[in-house]
This record gives C-alpha cells, sequence and structure tokens, in this order.
C-alpha cells in the first residue's frame, strides 16, 4: 500500500490531481461524497481566466501550466469537452494581464468596431472553453485507464483515510471548511442561466460594478451559458427567480436577440474561495502526508492542472 493515494474530493481539482499522480505510477483513489456531475465544478461556465484568485505569483504559474495542458486537449474537443474559442474580456487591460497569456494564440486590445454598445473597453482573446460535463467524465475515464478510481464516500475525517493510505490529498473544495477546519473558506455563490443558443458563438465578460452582477455569455455546446453573480458568503443553493430575471435582462441589453430566449435550466454553484490558495503539506498524526489543494474560488479549472502538478510533487 505504499504507493497508494487517497484523494478527498472528485470535482474538476480533485480528479485533475488524481489523474496526474495515477499517470505518475501512483495507485490512487478518490473518495467523492457526490458525483462528479453534481459538484460545483459541472455547473461551471468553466472559461479559463484566473478571476480572483491569489498568490498572484502561484497563480501566473499554475495558469499557465494549465493553459498548455487545455491547448492540447482542445485538439479533441467532443472526447475532452475542451474548445479555444474568441471573445472579449471588457474592463480589463492587457498591462494587468499575467504572464501565461503571453502563450495565448491571440490576446489584444479590441478594436472600437469590435465592442458591443456601452463597452469602452475590453480585450480579444481566443481563450479555452470548457464543456464541463463532458470534461468531468474525460478526467474520470483518463483516471480509470491510468490505473485510478472513483469510489462514492463521505469523508468525516483525514485520520479514515489514512488509515487506509500514507499519503491524502484534500481537494474537498467548500468541505475544506469542515473537514480541516479552516474557517477563512468562504462560498461565492453564483448563478447562471443556460439558454437555447440563437447563433451567438463567441463569449463575452464584464464584471460589473461591485465585481457582484457579472454580464456573462459562454456559448457551449448544450446551450448558452448567461451570467452571472459572485456573492460572497451566500449559501443558497437554489436559483432565485429575480436574480435569474436580472441575468437574462442584463444580457438581453447586450444581445438583443436574446429577447424571448427558450430557458433551458437554471443553475447555481458555490465556489470554494480562500484569501489565498492552498497547495501544502502537513504530517497528520500516526505519520501519514496530508496535501491540501484548496481554496481556487471561481478558477479551480484555470489553475486545476498547474495546482495538480505541486500537489503531485509534495505528495512525495
Amino acid at each position: 500500500m505504499s504507493d497508494t493515494v487517497i484523494v478527498v474530493g472528485g470535482g474538476v481539482v480533485g480528479l485533475t490531481s488524481a489523474v496526474v499522480l495515477a499517470e505518475r505510477g501512483r495507485r490512487v483513489r478518490v473518495w467523492s461524497r457526490e458525483p462528479a456531475g453534481r459538484t460545483t465544478s459541472a455547473v461551471a461556465g468553466a472559461l479559463f481566466w484566473p478571476y480572483r484568485i491569489e498568490p498572484a505569483v502561484q497563480v501566473d504559474v499554475w495558469s499557465l501550466r494549465s493553459l498548455r495542458e487545455y491547448a492540447a486537449l482542445a485538439w479533441d474537443p467532443e472526447a475532452t469537452g475542451v474548445r479555444v474559442v474568441a471573445g472579449l474580456m471588457a474592463d480589463t487591460p492587457l498591462a494587468g494581464v499575467g504572464r501565461w497569456a503571453e502563450e495565448l494564440s491571440e490576446v489584444r486590445e479590441a478594436r472600437a468596431d469590435e465592442l458591443p454598445d456601452g463597452c469602452g473597453q475590453a480585450l480579444r482573446a481566443r481563450l479555452p472553453l470548457i464543456d464541463m460535463p463532458t470534461h468531468l467524465r474525460y478526467l474520470e475515464e483518463r483516471l480509470r485507464a491510468a490505473g485510478g478510481s472513483v469510489e462514492r464516500r463521505t469523508v468525516d475525517g483525514f485520520q479514515e483515510a489514512a488509515a487506509e493510505a500514507p499519503v491524502v490529498v484534500n481537494c474537498s473544495g467548500l468541505g475544506a471548511r469542515e473537514l480541516v477546519p479552516d474557517a477563512s473558506v468562504f462560498p461565492v455563490r453564483g448563478q447562471l442561466v443556460v439558454v437555447e443558443n440563437p447563433g451567438i458563438d463567441e463569449w463575452f465578460v464584464s464584471a460589473g460594478a461591485g465585481d457582484t452582477g457579472m454580464t456573462v455569455l459562454f456559448p457551449q455546446p448544450y446551450g448558452l451559458v448567461l451570467g452571472g453573480t459572485s456573492d460572497e458568503h451566500a449559501w443558497d443553493p437554489l436559483p432565485d427567480p429575480a436574480t435569474a430575471a436580472a441575468i437574462v435582462g442584463r444580457c438581453a441589453a447586450l444581445r438583443p436577440e436574446l429577447r424571448g430566449a427558450r430557458v433551458l435550466a437554471h443553475r447555481v454553484g458555490l465556489r470554494p474561495a480562500r484569501p489565498r490558495v492552498r497547495v501544502e503539506a502537513v504530517q497528520l498524526p500516526g505519520g501519514a502526508r496530508l496535501v491540501h489543494n484548496y481554496g481556487h474560488g471561481g478558477a479551480g479549472v484555470t489553475v486545476a492542472w498547474g495546482c495538480a502538478e505541486e500537489a503531485a510533487r509534495l505528495a512525495g
């Protein structure tokens, strides 16, 4: 059992960490309370961008590593869920973007004729846009191909996992608040509306005043994702009808063809935020190694591969 690693958490961070470990020869078991399709990761709009995540220096490194992986996965989007799509990131100067952007195939200041009404400035870029239900299935399949497994299992403490493996990797997301316990972990509630796509093929993001009333459009294979919200310390997992109407209204003001678009789904995710991402190894009583990898907020997809490789290094 000396080569066994148990990964606690079956969202995108946990599954990516498990894949990296398994492909390096470790015997990996993922323990997850929920199936991947019911995790917060599954409802993410999932545009690659290091959104509200610290520390900046490490995030730059993690993002670059992840960007390279997604660029490779985008060669087979039907299998991996990863596509590289053009779009506009409003109110974001080019000088404020990290070094990871130097490897993008396109990133530049948008011309005036490319900006929608009411938008004064934006970056035009081609970024990975990820269909998360497909991507999570891909990660599980890739894990199994490397000899790993996924188990539905509720975890009440890390000693339970340490009794079965010398290394435990904590990718429990918001669950880390109680499991570690870590009171600095808090939810950032995001609400989205999925509508029938009238033909929009580029993404758009504008953070909005106060960073709570976002205007987001993500064209996904299953529909057009409209957003959104970013409400800190909000725990309600149910969609709010008034918030949904406001989201559709903001997006329709930007793209009038969305007026009257058929609503396909309402989604809410509680992003697992922390002042700084925690990727760190500690020793448990009894000698097992516990590697923390949590606190990624709304950028878990963006840094997943970089953080997974650092966690794998700390796993020894």
